[in-house]
């Protein structure tokens, strides 16, 4: 199965529809509740039910969802001969809730033709098909309409010096990439808090919207970039901080040991990141897409 264990923790929904064609006598026996195994909707309903519980037992790479709300309508269509059916679900987990709608009402629409073959021969099962999912990544395009303007800041006496190769950088540039960033800035510097200063500063001058360093956010003797980057900010963002710190503590109990700041500088958001290379692809996934709506906020724009 996929791993999905980097993914946050966020409100899905989905909804899926799909149709059952008969006959207009069928219709009529359906109205007048005269259908010889009951009612048939009760008990496409409670199958819809037990089917989307247990999606992923029937579908091989389908995860464990918690589903926290699920509704199954009906409704009769006259002017087709038909009975559509919707379900409407949400979940608050790491994946979608897609494949659990399409069962529930794939299974409804199997119920209720299995309800009606005794009185109708010319039953067809129509199109089912998914509407709408949101939550996770596929919801990025609320946090912004254009991609933004990134750098990456590298804060590393080792890397500066040439004597180790910068991987989590480049991790953290593949990672917006991979959300369609392409314009962004890249830079390495001594874990010296006036260099890391004045590269940050040029850059808020350039209006570049976030900016990322990584490194210098530990508890050693030459862990200096939060600090310098403290000394700066016009104002705190410890909600984002506190994202990446609960989001590394849920794979290892290492993350209290790194220091962390995030605020603004005009309309520029900084994000401090730690030096490894899982830690900094860890708090990437703590924050992204939700850290690009700040952008918004700085001028003046959303809340």
């Amino acid at each position: 199965m996929r791993d999905i264990s980097h993914k946050q923790i966020t409100l899905r929904s989905a909804q899926a529809i799909g149709s059952v064609f008969c006959t207009p006598e069928t219709l009529e026996l359906i109205k007048s509740d005269k259908i010889p195994k009951g009612n048939i909707f009760e008990f496409a309903r409670a199958a819809a039910f037990f089917a989307a519980k247990k999606t992923d037992a029937i579908l091989p790479h389908c995860h464990p969802v918690t589903i926290d709300g699920l509704e199954v309508s009906f409704k009769l269509q006259d002017d087709n001969a038909s009975i559509s059916i919707q379900a409407d679900a949400k979940s608050i987990g790491r994946t979608g809730i897609e494949m659990e709608v399409l069962t529930a009402v794939s299974i409804a629409a199997l119920t209720i033709y299995d309800m009606l073959k005794p009185v109708d021969k010319n039953l067809v099962i129509g199109e089912i098909k998914l509407i709408e999912k949101k939550g996770g990544k596929s919801d990025k395009s609320k946090f912004f309409n254009t991609p933004p303007t990134c750098a990456v800041l590298v804060c590393s006496d080792s890397t500066a010096s040439g004597k180790r190769e910068d991987n989590s950088g480049k991790k953290i540039i593949e990672l917006l990439k991979s959300y369609k960033v392409e314009q962004i800035e890249y830079k390495i510097v001594p874990d010296e808090p006036k260099q890391i200063q004045a590269q940050i500063l040029e850059w808020v001058k350039k209006d570049i919207h976030f900016i990322f360093t990584t490194g210098g956010t530990g508890l050693g003797p030459r862990d200096n970039t939060v600090s310098a980057v403290k000394e700066i900010l016009e104002r705190d963002a410890d909600g984002v901080t506190e994202a990446i710190r609960n989001f590394g503590q849920m794979r290892t109990p290492l993350a209290m040991m790194s220091r962390a700041v995030a605020g603004s500088i005009a309309q520029t958001l900084i994000v401090t990141l730690p030096g490894s290379t899982d830690g900094a692809r860890e708090g990437m996934e703590a924050i992204l897409p939700g850290i690009f709506h700040a952008r918004k906020m700085l001028k003046g724009g959303g809340h």
